[in-house]
């Protein structure tokens, strides 16, 4: 049980909860402020709040004990470090235990995704435990993350991204939740034991068309054992069928509006209410592709990717991972693959066009307008590809702050979008786990 200055928890949930949400209200920011003065408000503004990220990945060699490891300054692409925390003023990510969708999905499959997501799991655990105890905690519940936050330290949380991790074994649920697991998605790119993924749009096959048999007693365990429900990468039909069953808000950890970027990562306007009727939120993601989109190129580009690496063997769809299987090619090979990609993203379908913090504020406009402050927060999938220009790093998290000042966002509006919608779903998701426990003793 976590300890704050020798306090169990426990004895300061009350105080925690009470004093959390009270961030001081503030008036929109005056018209014709100069660009100095709106700085300087929204830098006091990201002082006082609580600001999470609810999508950061990791490899595990970052967590090794002795240097360099996530304690420090990392170099080259790292987007995420305590150093990089500290240095824009995030107070709390969620680290993600990610494994990649293998399409098999035999015990041995699954036996190999759950070595992966342990190894993960050990790496949060040395962070918090051995690398940086000083600087981060881990948070278990919203009262923690509260108050490890008012201690001063980073508050690390973990989430789970594709359920192919638990196998065919429904006590991984409760195994995970156990290591601090505190939220799962179903499904990532490719479609798992438990869920269709939004892949299935792009080539027109489904597995479950949904969830699974066993996805959906996976969701009522997730209930039991108080875990939030992610539906980022499942598919929209696993969406509103987890929405038909589930006795708890869900979240979608990483995802834009599909109304401004129409990608199959992103919710249409039917998924947003949806969500909104639940009480969940959707953690909107900094991710360049979701954020600006051409969807016909985008569309086009997706496919002509998914026949080259179906073409090579290559199954994986992480970019680390994709490089790893394209080394263990013949050099031949690899070059000729190289050469096809090049092709397909330099000359017949380049790049979308740049996303920046303003581009990324419009989908919070967006969703805001169309559901309501308390239904959305912030995410950016840093080191899993996301980032815009003002966000490309957690060194730069001031930038998303200054720019909802910029458009008269209150402080207390900024709370609730930083963190405090997120905490509010995580802190009801705890509730229906004890009310579910309670009924079955």
């Amino acid at each position: 049980m976590l300890r704050i200055n020798g306090v169990r928890n426990t004895l300061l949930l009350l105080l925690v909860v009470a004093c959390a949400p009270a961030a001081p209200q503030t008036t929109s920011a005056p018209r014709g402020l100069s660009e100095a003065a709106l700085t300087t408000q929204a830098r006091a503004i990201h002082d006082r709040v609580l600001t999470l990220d609810t999508h950061v990945d990791i490899s595990p060699n970052n967590f090794r004990l002795g240097a360099p490891n996530y304690g420090d300054d990392l170099p080259g692409r790292q987007q995420v470090d305590l150093v990089k925390m500290e240095r824009g003023g995030l107070g709390a990510a969620f680290l993600i235990v990610y494994v990649g969708q293998s399409p098999d999905l035999t015990e041995a499959g699954f036996a190999r995704a759950n070595a992966q997501a342990l190894e993960k799991f050990a790496a949060i655990h040395r962070l918090v435990d051995s690398i940086a105890p000083a600087r981060a905690a881990l948070a278990r519940t919203a009262a923690e993350a509260y108050a490890i936050h008012a201690a001063g330290k980073k508050v690390i949380l973990i989430g789970i991204e594709n359920g192919f991790s638990i196998g065919s074994d429904i006590t991984n649920v409760a195994k995970f939740h156990a290591l601090g697991g505190r939220y799962m998605s179903l499904a990532h790119n490719g479609h798992s034991q438990l869920s269709d993924s939004n892949t299935g749009e792009r080539d027109g096959v489904w597995l479950h068309n949904g969830l699974s048999p066993l996805g959906r007693e996976v969701i009522a365990e997730m209930n039991r054992v108080g875990m939030m429900i992610d539906i980022s990468h499942p598919s929209k039909q696993s969406m509103m069928q987890t929405l038909a069953i589930t006795k708890a808000p869900i979240i979608a950890s990483h995802s834009g509006a599909r109304a401004l970027c129409n990608h199959s990562r992103n919710l249409d306007d039917e998924q947003l209410r949806g969500l909104a009727k639940n009480g969940g939120v959707v953690q909107l993601v900094a991710f360049n592709s979701y954020v600006k989109c051409d969807p016909v190129k985008l569309a086009a580009r997706e496919e002509a990717i998914a026949a080259l690496r179906k073409e090579f063997g290559i199954t994986a769809t992480r970019q680390n991972e994709v490089t790893t299987q394209l080394d263990a090619l013949p050099l031949d090979a690899k070059n000729r693959y190289l050469a096809a990609q090049e092709d397909i993203t330099g000359r017949r379908y380049p790049a979308d066009p740049t996303a920046t913090v303003s581009d990324f504020a419009d989908h919070i406009d967006y969703v805001v307008k169309l559901i309501g402050i308390d239904h959305v927060g912030i995410s950016s999938d840093f080191d899993g590809g996301g980032g815009v220009d003002g966000w490309r790093n957690a060194g730069e998290s001031f930038n998303v702050t200054l720019e909802l000042v910029r458009r008269g966002y209150t402080e207390a509006q900024i709370a609730k979008i930083w963190s405090g919608n997120l905490l509010r779903v995580m802190g009801e998701v705890e509730s229906v786990a004890r009310k579910i426990q309670n009924a079955g003793r």
